[in-house]
């Protein structure tokens, strides 16, 4: 079976500083990956660059037979690739319900707050979606009195909008309480499964990799430094040196 993602000899480089050193990795459809490294290692690089929000400086980013090296993110989008972000992308002067239906207006379309926001049935589809997170009852707070752990499931509900083939979430569990951390990502684990994308994930919190990922690919210099199932990476010296060392 081709891979749903073929990424081959990707390099960016900062100035003197290396972000991707000749990156080469396939991702199969329906893995769980998560990426870890240090501050600095390469990790967002990758998704910025996957996401089209980066050009590589060589090299090729293969979506299902599509070479995307070149695409803007409206087009990768388009064709299968949403993310969530760090701090999550809202208007926070809209309710849950209505950042997910101008979403919604988005598809196909160019995005606009002035799209009826109820218009065609996007209302309802927006309540389904958070019903999926466990959020149907906060649909019609505004964002701006949300916690941000909330905010955060949120902006991940957005990225599902269109159904990707693969999503790519940055820190699910930053921001998110040590007791809650856990909650949060069964719901976007629970959520993501009707649609059975392909999920790589970023994370700095090793309890969430080891118990989420079914892959671990791990960032060093922007290098891929391990590769492999979690209980191999996580045991690898150079990773433990390296990687979670510098994540405790």
């Amino acid at each position: 079976m081709n891979p749903v993602l073929s990424v081959r000899g990707l390099e960016k480089k900062f100035g003197a500083v290396v972000a991707a050193d000749a990156l080469t990795l396939d991702i199969a459809a329906g893995q769980k990956i998560s990426l870890i490294g240090a501050n600095g290692a390469g990790k967002t690089t990758f998704v910025n660059m996957v996401t089209g929000y980066m050009k590589p400086d060589r090299g090729s980013i293969v979506l299902d037979g599509i070479d995307i090296s070149r695409h803007s993110p409206r087009s990768v989008a388009r064709l299968g690739i949403s993310r969530s972000f760090q701090i999550p992308q809202l208007f926070v002067e809209l309710t849950a319900a209505e950042n997910l239906s101008v979403a919604i207006s988005g598809v196909g379309t160019r995005m606009s707050l002035r799209a009826p926001a109820e218009a065609d049935g996007r209302h309802d589809n927006a309540i389904e979606l958070l019903e999926r997170f466990g959020l149907g009852d906060l649909a019609d707070r505004p964002i701006s009195e949300l916690a941000g752990g909330v905010r955060k499931l949120i902006d991940i509900a957005m990225a599902l909008v269109r159904r990707p083939k693969l999503l790519l979430l940055d820190e699910p569990t930053s921001g998110v309480s040590a007791e809650d951390k856990f909650a949060t990502m069964e719901r976007v684990i629970h959520a993501v499964a009707p649609d059975a994308a392909t999920l790589i994930f970023v994370e700095h919190d090793m309890e969430i990799v080891s118990r989420y990922a079914d892959r671990v690919i791990a960032f060093y210099q922007g290098r891929i430094l391990a590769d492999g199932a979690p209980s191999e990476v996580l045991k690898d010296q150079a990773v433990r040196r390296y990687v979670t060392g510098g994540l405790q």
